[in-house]
């Protein structure tokens, strides 16, 4: 839980898939706000995080059914706001007085339009663009009789109680999700419901950068910190926000695994070593990884090799750090909420991820994360406030496991030196049509087949690519990029032109789901 001294609003978190867009849609209102599943929020927990105001998510259960999550009861009686959203409209109803009823007829998924009542609250100030505004229903069950103190603001063709209100406790409830896109003057309702809660928007990246940097202090003291420093944005504004917290006593280690796109150590070193001088171990470990690595082609084993290299080096020259306590990482929010359950089950894994996360256990360092509070677009938005250059906030995502995941099959150096050359042509494509910061993620993967081909007068014999770029908010969801055939035809004629090994070139179409943005 944050330390950090803003006004705070609670989202109680019912297993709805779109909990997360609740928090971004606050978090860009400046209004701080933390995710926390019902079953772990209790009356000494409402307690200690005294919440301003109070969300209930959505969710995928019928509150008619014996133990469908419920709030505690307390929280109706902290004076505070509470807005429920969907199932959070439903299990407000059936605590406080009123009735849910199944489906039968009633049940709405996919566009719909509210209309407003007479009766008029300031929740829905400025929000009715016309006499209609169109919202996206969710719900199987629906709202049959609303609890005592409430009344009806709006309504849709199967909800007549879309929009309720108890304003004299400042409860209210809507059946459709105004956090998604497909609700588009959403932002409205959550506005009007933070500034009626007395939300002052004191949550910004200015305020937490020095917030964060007194917390850093405090906890580190005159001890040291060493950092797993990737060069991606998450870990290059982590260390760059604790350099600025404690300076000297910051050690970066930055693992070269010959798995980086071309040039890309030398970019990362320079950058922090040079420009932003702080203390940068260059790891040059490419031998040992490829190593480790020839004849695997199971994409599990090569992460897990990958991973545990990466440890068992990072050990290594952590142990020639005097006095080292701390470990740095740049663990950011929704890795923190999706490490819990709502409830409590176990989640199916698609894919091992590469993390230091295994490290402290192993180390005996205690963790310092001060990014675990914010969202991958505050990152650079804080990175910005830290005065890092664009080239490095505005970078694509890069995985841990570098290009071994864009390779499928058995890691070879001559694939790597051909992959190195044919990405860097392609995202020089993109930059040079003015793309990039349109796109999440692009690159390449070399394909584990080689094809036949003419070039010249020859046959040629070599390997098929793809190309991959998508587009996509937080990674969660995405789908690919309408290149022009224009653009596609030019970058596969460079390719071939430029990349010796290549002599043919694919376009990746599939979205995830169903399919994962990288390869493996």
């Amino acid at each position: 839980m944050s330390d950090m001294q803003h006004d705070r609003l609670l989202i109680i978190d019912f297993g709805s898939q779109v909990t997360q867009l609740i928090a971004r849609r606050l978090r860009e209102l400046n209004v701080y706000c933390e995710i926390h599943p019902f079953n772990l929020v209790d009356n000494a927990f409402l307690t200690t995080f005294a919440p301003k105001a109070v969300i209930f998510s959505g969710g995928p259960c019928s509150v008619i059914d014996d133990g469908s999550p419920r709030p505690p009861e307390s929280v109706y009686s902290l004076g505070v706001p509470i807005l429920g959203i969907c199932y959070g409209q439903q299990v407000m109803m059936q605590m406080l007085g009123g009735q849910v009823e199944r489906g039968h007829g009633t049940a709405e998924f996919g566009r719909a339009y509210v209309t407003p009542s007479d009766d008029k609250t300031d929740l829905l100030s400025g929000w009715f663009t016309d006499d209609k505004e169109q919202v996206w229903m969710s719900h199987g069950d629906h709202v049959a009789e609303i609890a005592p103190g409430f009344e009806v603001y709006g309504t849709s063709p199967n909800a007549p109680f879309a929009i309720t209100a108890d304003v004299a406790r400042n409860f209210y409830a809507v059946q459709f999700h105004p956090e998604v896109h497909h609700t588009p003057n959403g932002a409205k309702l959550y506005e009007n419901f933070v500034k009626m809660a007395g939300f002052t928007g004191d949550w910004t990246m200015g305020a937490y950068r020095e917030q964060a940097v007194a917390a850093i202090k405090e906890q580190v003291g005159d001890k040291n910190v060493i950092c797993a420093l990737s060069g991606g944005v998450d870990s290059s504004v982590a260390a760059a926000l604790i350099h600025e917290a404690i300076g000297e006593q910051l050690t970066c280690v930055f693992v070269d695994h010959g798995l980086l796109r071309k040039n890309e150590a030398e970019e990362v070193v320079g950058m922090f070593r040079d420009h932003m001088n702080l203390r940068v171990i260059h790891a040059d470990e490419t031998e040992l990884f490829l190593g480790e690595l020839e004849g695997q082609s199971d994409p599990e084993t090569k992460r897990k090799i990958i991973g545990k290299l990466f440890i068992d080096v990072f050990q290594k020259y952590a142990n020639e750090i005097e006095g080292a306590e701390f470990l740095a990482q740049g663990t950011l929010y929704p890795d923190v909420i999706e490490s819990v359950s709502f409830s409590g089950g176990p989640s199916v894994t698609i894919k091992s991820h590469h993390n230091v996360g295994g490290l402290p256990e192993k180390m005996g360092l205690t963790l310092v994360e001060p990014l675990r509070e914010l969202f991958k677009d505050e990152v650079r938005a804080l990175g910005r406030e830290l005065g890092l250059p664009d080239s490095f906030i505005g970078r694509h995502p890069f995985p841990g496991p570098g290009l071994a995941i864009r390779c499928p099959g058995e890691i070879t150096r001559a694939k790597l030196d051909i992959l190195r050359e044919a990405d860097a042509v392609y995202i020089d494509q993109i930059r040079k049509h003015g793309l990039y910061d349109e796109i999440w993620q692009a690159f390449v993967a070399i394909l584990p087949v080689r094809t036949v081909g003419v070039m010249g007068d020859g046959r040629t014999y070599d390997y098929a690519c793809a190309l991959r770029a998508v587009t996509s908010v937080d990674g969660m969801t995405a789908d690919y990029y309408p290149f022009s055939h224009e653009f596609l035809g030019e970058t596969a004629t460079r390719i071939i032109n430029e990349v010796p090994g290549i002599n043919r070139v694919t376009y990746d179409i599939t979205s995830k789901p169903p399919g994962t943005i990288e390869w493996e």
